[in-house]
């Protein structure tokens, strides 16, 4: 009997173990959303990317890609304009994503970001699908992870951030959310912005998004950065809501 016990508990340690590593290095995902359901499909990349091969990519169903510009007040990534021009290029929506920092202010932060995408306008063709709102990165990083700062500290500055980018772009931006700095910062006070939730393994637990981060562990051909895995977005809405999605009125 106690052999037996041993044994049925040595296979569930064995058949957690591989579906840990299954899960770890993306050959399935608990997150899964149906074509049908959200024919509107696409990736946010940085430079952990590396190189891209934009036509590839765009071969793989895929309908739009946001691409990280600039993080804090300084830091510009290095494959941004390439990229920007390069998706566009190959026939994908695309959208700018700035990462807040807390370390700094939103009003030199809104000078870096504005300034990347001032040289991402210069280098667009009215031929090229058009751009998507730009978006603001929030999520709780390194150390603030354990020690959050004050909402009233980064709501001061995000809100600083976002007046410079509707005023600069002339359209609401897009706030990207983990779930936790959803409800530590924007609650609901920044329900006139579209929300782009990341929720890698389970559905979002609201049903007010607009696009959805469903897997951080994507493969697919066309990059050739340090990073192996993609991240794999999805849209709300039909094919023809997309199309006018973000769109001057």
């Amino acid at each position: 009997m106690k052999k037996r016990v041993l044994l049925v508990a040595l296979g569930m340690i064995l058949l957690l173990g591989i579906g840990s590593l299954l899960l770890y290095n993306g050959v399935f995902w608990l997150n899964n959303p149906s074509k049908a359901a959200y024919p509107v499909r696409g990736v946010d990349v940085s430079a952990y990317q590396g190189t891209i091969d934009w036509p590839t990519l765009r071969a793989q169903d895929l309908d739009f890609a946001f691409i990280k510009a600039t993080e804090g007040s300084s830091h510009r990534d290095p494959f941004f304009l390439v990229n920007w021009v390069e998706a566009r290029k190959a026939g994908l929506r695309a959208g700018a994503y700035h990462f807040f920092s807390f370390e700094s202010s939103g009003t030199t932060q809104a000078e870096n970001f504005l300034a990347a995408l001032s040289e991402a306008e210069a280098q667009s063709d009215e031929n090229w699908p058009a751009a998507l709102p730009p978006v603001v990165d929030m999520e709780l990083y390194g150390e603030f992870q354990k020690n959050p700062p004050p909402a009233e500290t980064v709501r001061r500055e995000l809100n600083r951030l976002l007046q410079a980018i509707e005023e600069h772009c002339g359209v609401w931006p897009i706030l990207y959310a983990t779930q936790r700095a959803r409800e530590e910062y924007l609650g609901t006070e920044y329900t006139q912005y579209d929300l782009w939730i990341r929720s890698v393994y389970l559905a979002p637990q609201t049903d007010d998004w607009t696009f959805w981060q469903y897997s951080h562990k994507g493969k697919l051909s066309g990059y050739s950065g340090p990073e192996h895995f993609i991240d794999l977005n999805v849209f709300s809405g039909s094919q023809e809501a997309f199309a006018a999605y973000g769109l001057p009125e």
